[in-house]
C-alpha cells in the first residue's frame, strides 16, 4: 500500500485506542499491533522514513487495513497478545517455544483422581499449571502420594456402585495410599479435604498444610492413639523437609512475577521467575524473535503478557531490570536496587546468560554435526534437483534497495555445505538506470562469471536467483551471452511459496517442506539476504549513496528536498506525471524530472 493509497483510507480510522491487523494479498494477517491512537500509529507507517528493512518490507506488502476499537489501552494490549499468540503474524514478535506444558488435573467424577496430563479438555475439570517441567510435575505427584491420601484407581465410584459393594479395596489401601473410598471406608467429606490440601501444595502453601496435620496428630494424641498420631507426624516431616530443598526467597514476599531479557541482533531472550509465598515455584527461559527492530522494551513488555497469560499468574507485582510502559491493571512494577528483590533478579540474569550460551554451544555442536553428513545432505540435493554434478560449490544471488531507490546486489558462496565467507562478494549496479531487479541480476551475473572465466576459475555446480522467473531469465541472458550456458545448473527461487523454477520450464518444483534439501537452499537464500542487507546499511551508514535526483542536470537540493518531502521516495516520483510533478516545484523543473525518468520511452517513440 503506497502513502497514496492510504491517504484514501485514513480519514476513515478513528482516534481511538484499539487494535490494528494489516492483511496482505493473498488475505493473511501479517502483523498485529496495539494504539492509544488509532490513526496517529497507523499513519506513522506511512509517513516516515524507515531505516528497517524489515518495516519496509511489511509496509510493501500491506494490501487491507483492518481495525478493533476498544475502551482502554489495557484493552488493546491484551486483546493484542491474544491474537499474536492465536495467529502468530509473520511480521510480530515471535516466541521460540512449541511444547505443549503438563497439566495436574483434579479429574470432574466422584472422588477425583489426580493425574498429569498435556490436554486440557472442557469437561469441567480442574487443571493446575501448567508446569515448565515433567519432572517437576512427577516430583510434585510423588509428594502428594507420600502426603495426601487420594486413589489412583480408575473406578467409577459413584454412590450407587460403592452401596451395591461392586469393588474390593486394593495394594494402595493396605499400603497406606488410599483410605479406601471404592468401599465406604472413607467420606466424600474427607476426601475433598484431601483435595484442599494438595491445592495447597501446589500454589506453595505449606503452612496451612502442616496446620492441617498437626491438628490431625493432636485429635490422635487427645485420644490415646499414638500409633495414628505418628503418621501424621511423619507427614509434617516430610513436608518440611521437602520445603527446605526448595528455592525460599522470603516467605515474607508476596507472588511476585522476575524478568529479565538480554537482546543480541533480531533475536532476545527472557527468563521468567514465579515467587508463590517466598518460593520458586516455576521458571522458564526462552529466545524471542524480532521482526521490525522492536525496542527491549517492547519486548519484555510483549513476553511479559505472554508468559502470564500462559501460567496463569495472578501476581500483583513485577520485578524487572528496567522500566516499561506495561498496560496491566493492578500491577505494580519494581526496578529492585537491592534486598531479597535484587537477588531474585539476579537469579533470573543467571538464567537468561547461561540459558543463551547453552544455545550458542548447541548451535556450534549443530554445525560440526552437519559437516558430518555434508555429503549426504549434497547427494539428496543431487537427487532432487536432478543435477549432472555433486553440488560440492553453491552460489546465489539476491538484489537489495532501500524504499526504491540505491540498488545494490550479493553474492555468496557455500562450498561442502557450509558458507565460504572469503568467496563472498557485492556489486554496486553500474549499468541500470532507477530500479529494475531485472536488469540488475542480469548485471551481477554477468559480471561475476565474466571475471570467472578471465580467470580461468572454476564455475559452481549450482547457481540459484533469489526471486522468480523474472529474475531467473535475466540471469540465463548473461549466462548465454557470455557462452556459458551449460558451464552450472540455474535455478530461481520464489520469494513466497518457495518454489524451485528451471529455465524454460512452465510447471516449478515444489520440495517437501521439511526436506533437507530445501532446508539448505533456505539457508543460503536467507544467508545471501543477510549480507546484502548488511552491505546496504553498511553503504547508507557511511554515506556513500548519492541521492539520485541530485544528479539530475538542472535540480538543485532545494528542489530535491520539495520533492522526497512531497512524495516520500524517488521511485514514488518516478511514477508522477508532468503536471502532478509540477504542482510541487512548478512546470520547468518538472519537466526536467519528468524527461529525467522517462528518457527510454521518449526514444522508442
Amino acid at each position: 500500500m503506497t502513502p497514496e493509497e492510504y491517504k484514501n483510507i485514513s480519514p476513515g480510522i478513528p482516534n481511538s485506542p484499539g487494535i490494528y491487523k494489516y492483511l496482505d494479498i493473498d488475505n493473511n494477517l501479517i502483523y498485529v499491533g496495539k494504539a492509544k491512537n488509532l490513526r496517529k500509529r497507523i499513519t506513522s507507517y506511512f509517513i516516515k522514513t524507515f531505516t528497517s528493512y524489515k518495516t519496509y518490507e511489511l509496509v510493501q506488502r500491506i494490501v487491507r487495513i483492518e481495525f478493533t476499537i476498544v475502551n482502554s489501552e489495557q484493552d488493546a494490549f491484551l486483546l493484542e497478545n491474544s491474537l499474536i499468540k492465536q495467529f502468530q503474524p509473520r511480521f510480530n514478535i515471535n516466541l521460540k517455544d512449541d511444547k505443549s506444558y503438563p497439566y495436574i488435573v483434579i479429574k470432574k467424577e466422584p472422588f477425583p483422581r489426580v493425574f498429569l496430563t498435556r490436554k486440557k479438555i472442557d469437561d469441567g475439570s480442574e487443571y493446575l499449571g501448567p508446569y515448565t517441567s515433567v519432572g517437576k510435575v512427577r516430583e510434585l505427584l510423588n509428594f502428594i502420594k507420600q502426603t495426601i491420601q487420594l486413589r489412583t484407581c480408575s473406578l467409577n465410584l459413584t454412590e450407587k456402585n460403592i452401596a451395591k459393594g461392586k469393588f474390593k479395596v486394593c495394594l494402595e489401601y493396605h499400603l497406606g495410599n488410599c483410605k479406601g473410598p471404592c468401599e465406604a471406608l472413607q467420606t466424600k467429606e474427607d476426601y475433598d479435604q484431601g483435595l484442599v490440601q494438595l491445592k495447597n501444595l501446589l500454589k506453595g502453601k505449606l503452612a496451612p498444610v502442616i496446620q492441617h496435620f498437626k491438628n490431625e496428630m493432636k485429635g490422635y494424641a487427645e485420644n490415646l492413639e499414638f500409633e495414628k498420631a505418628e503418621i501424621p507426624r511423619k507427614k509434617i516431616e516430610f513436608i518440611e523437609s521437602y520445603q527446605s530443598k526448595s528455592v525460599v526467597v522470603n516467605p515474607k514476599l508476596s507472588d511476585v512475577d522476575v524478568f529479565s531479557v538480554v537482546k543480541e541482533n533480531s533475536s532476545a531472550y527472557v527468563s521468567y521467575l514465579m515467587v508463590q509465598n517466598g518460593t520458586i515455584v516455576q521458571t522458564k527461559t526462552l529466545k524471542v524473535e524480532t521482526h521490525l527492530d522492536e525496542t527491549i522494551e517492547e519486548i519484555l513488555s510483549f513476553t511479559i503478557a505472554q508468559f502470564r497469560t500462559t501460567f496463569s499468574s495472578q501476581a500483583k507485582e513485577l520485578i524487572l531490570p528496567f522500566n516499561i510502559d506495561y498496560a496491566e491493571a493492578d500491577v505494580v512494577i519494581t526496578v529492585p536496587k537491592g534486598g531479597d528483590k535484587k537477588k531474585l533478579l539476579q537469579l533470573s540474569e543467571r538464567n537468561v546468560n547461561y540459558f543463551m550460551e547453552e544455545l550458542k554451544q548447541k548451535e556450534r555442536l549443530r554445525l560440526e554435526d552437519r559437516n558430518v553428513d555434508k555429503t549426504s545432505l549434497l547427494e539428496q540435493l543431487q537427487r532432487d534437483l536432478q543435477l549432472a554434478d555433486l553440488p560440492i560449490h553453491i552460489e546465489c544471488f539476491d538484489n537489495s534497495n532501500f524504499q526504491g531507490s540505491f540498488p545494490v546486489s550479493a553474492m555468496v558462496c557455500f562450498k561442502s555445505g557450509q558458507p565460504s565467507k572469503k568467496d563472498y562478494r557485492h556489486f554496486n549496479i553500474k549499468t541500470v538506470r532507477g530500479i529494475n531487479d531485472f536488469a540488475s541480476m542480469k548485471e551481477t551475473v554477468f559480471r561475476r562469471y565474466k571475471r570467472l572465466l578471465a580467470e580461468d576459475q572454476p564455475f559452481p555446480q549450482l547457481v540459484i536467483v533469489d526471486g522468480g522467473k523474472g529474475q531467473l531469465n535475466a540471469a540465463r541472458e548473461a549466462l548465454e551471452e557470455l557462452s556459458a550456458t551449460g558451464k552450472t545448473t540455474l535455478i530461481g527461487l520464489a520469494k513466497n511459496e518457495e518454489e524451485i523454477f528451471f529455465p524454460g520450464d512452465v510447471e516449478s518444483l515444489k520440495l517437501s517442506y521439511n526436506s533437507d534439501s530445501l532446508k539448505l537452499i533456505r539457508r543460503i537464500r536467507d544467508e545471501v539476504h543477510r549480507f546484502g542487507i548488511s552491505f546496504h546499511r553498511q553503504k547508507r551508514s557511511k554515506g556513500t549513496f548519492k541521492n539520485e535526483l541530485e544528479e539530475i542536470k538542472g535540480i538543485g537540493k532545494h528542489t530535491v528536498d520539495i520533492l522526497l518531502k512531497k512524495y516520500r521516495s524517488i521511485n514514488n516520483i518516478r511514477q508522477k506525471t508532468e503536471e502532478e510533478l509540477s504542482q510541487a516545484v512548478g512546470n520547468a523543473k518538472a519537466k526536467i524530472v519528468f524527461n529525467y525518468f522517462h528518457q527510454d520511452e521518449q526514444t522508442i517513440k
